[in-house]
């Protein structure tokens, strides 16, 4: 049945100077969308299909394609927007919810961008990492409140105290999960190698561990989500560590949602799932409805382990964020990531996306405070995830509270990716966000992984220069030193939740 809807405005206008474009067809070869097509002997364009995805202006030789964003706008309306009025005709024309990639596109303040970091000058000298050692090392997992010591017979003397399993990162930049199936193999490859290189971690996702994966094993943290899709014990023990997924910030209360279009038969069988039907993970574990069933599902998986390997979880930054991290805490877990309201996704409802959660830099530092207060910050670490985007808000997040972060855009962005948040059509044309073969193979995983290396390389070399110009020589002393921080044009109540005194303080 039609609509009386009729047409929407473009949302991209997509040209070709005809002068410069020498009929080369790459925009053709390249757009997954469908854009261009060829009739006769012109290149013809359909801009209704265009997502911004950029790629046939990265490839075009000439510079000849040209993209306009909205070229012609609705009535201008403060309360009616353009996104408003388009959610209401989609959900007329289709009575469905719906669903968005990426991170939340809300235009609300971000208030990283208000908070200033601090260098010394005078009174106190800085300190010049080319000159002197500063030490970005950091460990995840539970720290002892005290080290004791016993003497050997021989009078050497060694330490007594049991030490609980942690992972040790050369950078506190960690690769944030991201399930095979809502990127490529080639994506998850490219990742891994990154990892190894730079000496940190990556996510597995939800959904199990492809064998592709396996060489890279020793730096990967298995993901445990609501739906156990790929979860043995073989899983279990083929990570560095394991995180059990309570969570996300792109959709708190709600499962995960892998389109059946990405299913593929590859990654049917790493999910253990049919091939082509939509994996959708409960909004609960089904064996966790109460805070006091937590522990024993933290306690299972570590005898699955031989309590050899540090358990985390994730969870979703909402309100009572520091309350539920507290409780998260006395669970057993080693360490907890705290995702914000900015997260990404492959796919999620837009309601949720744009109107559920609290951002990351409220969470982490009410959770830093709360575990303080309580006596339980060497129990756990923090880990703080949802749009971090610079080396300055990594800094900025570990001075409110947290010990390292998860990054998941930019290592994307890092990829090729243009943050188009187009990921749940599985048409990627970047082989990032898709399943098919064609577009996988346009990622090639040395050069993909050699990308991300220089980025995590690059910020961490910011973060030096940035901790010495403090004057700041290692990794804990900046860990919760809100200290060195400022808040600028930011309102009192928020500074006060901070912790944070306002610039000129």
């Amino acid at each position: 049945m039609s609509s009386n809807l009729g047409s929407m405005p473009l949302r991209y206008r997509v040209t070709i100077d005809r002068e410069q474009c020498m009929e080369c067809e790459r925009c053709i070869e390249n757009c997954s969308y469908g854009v261009f097509r060829r009739d006769g002997d012109r290149i013809l364009i359909n801009s209704r299909k265009c997502t911004a995805c950029h790629r046939c202006l990265a490839y075009c030789p000439r510079d000849a394609i040209m993209l306009e964003e909205q070229p012609c706008d609705y009535r201008s309306h403060p309360v009616w927007t353009r996104a408003v009025r388009e959610s209401i005709y989609n959900q007329a024309r289709t009575g469905k919810i719906i669903l968005a990639g990426m991170g939340s596109v809300a235009n609300l303040p971000i208030i990283f961008d208000h908070l200033m970091l601090d260098a010394c000058q005078v009174t106190t000298p800085p300190t010049d990492p080319l000159r002197e050692p500063v030490e970005l090392r950091t460990y995840l997992g539970k720290k002892p409140s005290k080290l004791e010591f016993r003497q050997k017979p021989n009078g050497d003397v060694e330490l007594s105290t049991e030490l609980t399993p942690n992972l040790m990162l050369e950078t506190p930049i960690m690769l944030g999960h991201m399930s095979y199936g809502a990127i490529s193999l080639n994506a998850h490859v490219a990742m891994a190698r990154a990892a190894r290189e730079t000496g940190t971690y990556m996510g597995t996702g939800e959904g199990g561990l492809h064998p592709g994966l396996y060489p890279y094993q020793d730096r990967m943290i298995v993901q445990v989500a609501s739906g156990r899709f790929g979860v043995n014990v073989d899983y279990l023990e083929r990570g560095a560590a394991i995180e059990l997924k309570l969570g996300q910030g792109a959709k708190p209360g709600i499962g995960g949602h892998l389109t059946g279009e990405k299913v593929s038969a590859d990654v049917s069988r790493t999910r253990m799932i049919p091939q082509g039907s939509d994996a959708i993970s409960p909004a609960p574990h089904h064996d966790i409805y109460g805070i006091e069933d937590l522990p024993q599902l933290v306690n299972s998986v570590k005898e699955a382990t031989e309590r050899k390997k540090p358990v985390f979880a994730k969870i979703a930054a909402v309100n009572n964020n520091a309350e539920n991290v507290a409780a998260v805490a006395r669970s057993g877990v080693d360490a907890i990531a705290i995702d914000g309201f900015r997260g990404g996704t492959g796919a999620a409802p837009r309601v949720f996306r744009d109107h559920v959660g609290i951002p990351i830099e409220v969470a982490i530092s009410t959770a830093d405070q709360e575990l303080r207060n309580q006596g339980l910050r060497n129990e756990v670490s923090l880990i703080a995830c949802g749009s971090i985007r610079e080396s300055t808000d990594v800094v900025k997040a570990i001075a409110l509270g947290a010990d390292a972060v998860y990054i998941g855009t930019a290592a994307l962005a890092a990829m090729g990716c243009r943050v188009c948040g187009n990921c749940y059509q599985g048409l990627c044309p970047w082989g990032i966000a898709t399943q098919r073969q064609d577009l996988v193979d346009r990622l090639n995983p040395d050069v993909a992984s050699k990308q991300i290396a220089n980025l995590i390389h690059a910020w961490t070399l910011e973060i030096t220069e940035l901790m010495g110009a403090a004057g700041i020589n290692s990794i804990e002393s900046l860990r919760g030193n809100r200290d060195r921080l400022r808040g600028y044009m930011l309102d009192e109540g928020l500074l006060d939740i901070l912790d944070v005194k306002s610039v000129g303080a």
